[in-house]
């Protein structure tokens, strides 16, 4: 059943998951390799810190399968590749899941499997590839129990932000949730909102699905940490951050801080105590 591995997932005491993202380098976009230029080394960083999960590809999952021992974090494994977060974009967009997904993700020894949903301006046929991944990996996850983490992703039209940016607009961001749970979510990876208060209605449009926030853009300690605080208190089930974790100063650090929230209730003043200064 899949409540057997999403066991594996959420923390028994709290009931929620920190996943630390760290599939940047699926995208071919120089600048998410900051920070995780020597992946093998940032794994072995923030398994040590302890997060519920960390999410990898196909081809970098063995970085944390290898690691000895049952203690460490469960594999989140990233199903699609796309060429949409580029400055300048390129003639044809795509988004195209991996072979045989599912299979691939039992022999790993995956806890999940993740798949995004595009809304891009001007790109409705990104968004059908989109649905037609989900479409696939839906039946072979129910077959094999393997939990579906959908991530809906709201984007800004590229001409008028130029590069990769998230529209954080609650208008756009709930009926996009609402798609990847009549879709089939087992879990839903959503963008935070431009008003931090107004999340429990992304909360309330998934129902019983659990919502775990995306990181977004790299930001201030000061700024995640209190966000992060307001984003559990308005009912989130738990975060993904992946640039304000790998390019930190101090990854473990964040990692620990970021789970006094999650998990021990700690607001960002609390948190913050337990970075190391630069």
């Amino acid at each position: 059943m899949k409540a057997f591995r999403l066991n594996r997932l959420f923390n028994a005491k709290s009931g929620r998951c920190f996943d630390v993202a760290v599939d940047h380098g699926f995208f071919n976009e120089r600048s998410f390799l900051q920070g995780i230029e020597n992946l093998d080394r940032a794994v072995r960083t923030l398994a040590a810190a302890a997060p519920d999960a960390i999410q990898l590809t196909i081809g970098q999952a063995e970085l944390l399968q290898k690691i000895p021992g049952r203690n460490k974090p469960s594999l989140v494994l990233r199903t699609d590749v796309a060429n949409v977060y580029g400055r300048e974009l390129p003639r044809a967009l795509f988004s195209r899941m991996i072979g045989n997904a599912v299979e691939q993700a039992l022999r790993l020894d995956a806890t999940c499997v993740v798949v995004n949903l595009f809304r891009i301006p001007g790109q409705p046929e990104v968004t059908d590839q989109c649905v037609q991944n989900i479409l696939t990996l839906k039946n072979d996850c129910d077959r094999f129990a393997m939990p579906l983490m959908i991530e809906p992703l709201v984007f800004q039209a590229n001409e008028l932000v130029g590069g990769y940016q998230v529209d954080g607009d609650l208008d756009k961001i709930l009926p996009l949730v609402r798609q990847a749970v009549e879709l089939g979510a087992d879990i839903i990876k959503a963008d935070p909102t431009d008003d931090v208060s107004v999340y429990h209605r992304v909360i309330e449009i998934a129902g019983r699905i659990p919502v775990l926030v995306r990181g977004g853009g790299k930001a201030a300690d000061a700024e995640i940490l209190s966000r992060t605080e307001k984003l559990m208190q308005q009912g989130a089930a738990g975060i993904v951050y992946g640039r304000n974790i790998i390019q930190h100063h101090d990854p473990a650090g964040m990692t620990r801080a970021l789970m006094s929230i999650v998990h021990e209730g700690a607001n960002a003043t609390q948190a913050a105590g337990l970075i190391r200064p630069t």
